[in-house]
């Protein structure tokens, strides 16, 4: 079963939706034009129901099979774009700057919009399948605020499925996993304070300059002598800012970062030694510290069964030899990990080919692949809810 030739008839059309969507981005919930737009196509390929605003400003839309099947199957794309400034050249890139699709959730909307156009004239499926279309994924936990609106008992959901681009994979492989495939993503914020002087006399003072760079030099312990070393941590300071002047120490210093994990026991950990290490060393030379640690998104952790559904429906479309169903997790975040929380179902990756990588303001989501996710798409709702499964 290679890509549907219906598919490959829809690629140039789905493309020109993917192109729209690209040059008008939005960002985290304010998504109202991109779901307006999502909404309007959602009605006219016929689709039964069309429910907006779940959380805020997500999307679903209902397709009833021909069969009497009451099972219901989710499929979620992402809308929301990111804070960059594109520098791809395109003719259709961003006409807003400070804001661009680098990560390609322009086509993964358009790829399951033409998912949903093919199964509304098809419905060659037994029971019903929601297609998903989430605000918020970069960094807004859009997916977690449409599982707490009631999402999956509204719509009956038994099982959930996402998709994501992979630059540097080939157009029509894929990639996934068994259990955890993407890291939680915890974010911190520490403020060391402590007290300013002249350069000329640090021993009048007590350094947030000095014992910030000590703290941050210590936080790196975490992954090398406190975590076991086969349990992936990754431990990021991203900005430390302090100090207005050549000749002064200033009162406070900041640093900011990331932690991800791929275990929950290792994540309680991080934190844990986190607090121990800059409660103890600003104890050790005078000063306070003010920490914030936010746990964000959860691990994104695939079912087996579905997993396994998830390869024979893509290895179906691609071949066995293009589908890696054992690639190494990634520490980068996804919050499709609340909807694999809340019922089981499988993230997998589609190739993008040599593009540009994920958020990088040169990216584009190469449009040779919307033909392989539109396929992969159908393939597995008509796997998942065939009339001899019900």
């Amino acid at each position: 079963m290679p890509i549907l030739n219906r598919a490959a008839e829809l690629q140039d059309e789905v493309a020109e939706w993917r192109r729209h969507i690209h040059a008008r981005p939005e960002l985290l919930f304010a998504v109202e034009n991109t779901a307006a737009f999502v909404a309007e196509k959602l009605k006219e390929f016929g689709v039964d129901e069309i429910v907006t605003g779940i959380g805020r400003t997500g999307v679903v839309g209902l397709i009833k099979g021909k069969g009497e099947g009451r099972r219901t199957v989710g499929l979620r794309a992402d809308m929301d774009a990111l804070p960059l400034t594109e520098i791809s050249g395109k003719p259709w890139a961003s006409k807003t700057p400070g804001k661009m699709h680098a990560c390609g959730h322009d086509g993964h909307t358009a790829m399951l919009l033409g998912a949903a156009k093919y199964l509304a004239e098809t419905r060659n499926f037994n029971g019903n399948v929601a297609v998903i279309f989430q605000p918020a994924e970069e960094g807004g936990g859009g997916g977690n605020l449409m599982v707490k609106d009631g999402m999956m008992e509204r719509f009956d959901i038994e099982e959930v499925y996402g998709m994501h681009n992979l630059p540097g994979l080939p157009v029509g492989q894929f990639a996934t996993r068994k259990g955890a495939i993407m890291a939680a993503t915890d974010e911190f914020t520490v403020t060391i304070k402590g007290r300013g002087g002249h350069a000329a006399q640090p021993h009048k003072t007590i350094d947030p300059i000095a014992i910030g760079a000590q703290i941050i030099a210590n936080l790196q312990m975490i992954a090398s002598r406190s975590a076991d070393p086969l349990r992936s941590v990754v431990v990021s300071v991203t900005k430390f800012n302090a100090g207005f002047a050549h000749n002064v120490i200033p009162n406070d210093a900041t640093f900011a970062g990331t932690v991800r994990t791929l275990d929950p026991e290792v994540r309680t950990l991080a934190e844990t030694r986190f607090r121990q290490i800059i409660e103890g060393l600003v104890a050790a030379h005078g000063a306070e510290a003010e920490i914030s640690f936010h746990r964000n998104y959860p691990v994104t952790v695939n079912h087996p069964d579905e997993t396994e559904h998830a390869v024979a429906t893509a290895s179906a479309i691609a071949g066995e030899g293009n589908v890696n169903a054992e690639i190494d997790p990634m520490m980068g975040g996804e919050d499709f990990s609340y909807m694999l929380n809340a019922r089981p179902g499988a993230f997998i990756f589609i190739g993008n080919g040599d593009s540009a990588g994920l958020h990088n303001p040169a990216y584009d989501f190469n449009d040779e692949a919307i033909a392989h996710g539109i396929s992969y798409w159908v393939r597995l709702t008509e796997q998942r809810l065939a009339f001899d499964n019900n």
